[in-house]
């Protein structure tokens, strides 16, 4: 059982319990529960409201982030098919054109500025 529904079922067992044992105490006793008990089982209630709110709020996020990085994904692949690795023949052909001897070197970490020449 996810979190969500696990909070909607204490909340509610909790409001149950809570009038029940007030509407029993009314009718045998003439009173009500301890105010310290109804303080506790409604704090319970409101405690796995706001939990099971804060759940549903998660799992709807997580769907979203889910279908964008889905379509995020998708656009790039289609990017990436449409335009092809263009550099590769340009650093083909540089190679072809100095022949074997020329090497395609890195750039170099920068400098700092003057101070290291």
């Amino acid at each position: 059982m996810t979190l969500k529904w696990l909070a909607v079922v204490v909340a509610t067992v909790s409001v149950t319990l809570c009038v029940t044992g007030n509407a029993v105490t009314l009718v045998v006793d003439g009173g009500q529960l301890p105010l310290l008990v109804n303080l506790f089982v409604l704090t319970t209630a409101g405690t796995a409201v706001v939990l099971a709110v804060l759940a549903e709020l998660h799992e709807r996020l997580n769907d979203r982030v889910s279908a964008l990085t889905e379509f995020l994904v998708a656009r790039l692949d289609e990017i990436e098919s449409r335009a092809g690795d263009r550099n590769t023949g340009f650093v083909e052909g540089y190679l072809l054109s100095h022949g074997q001897e020329a090497a395609v070197v890195p750039f170099g970490r920068r400098g700092r500025g003057a101070a290291e020449r």
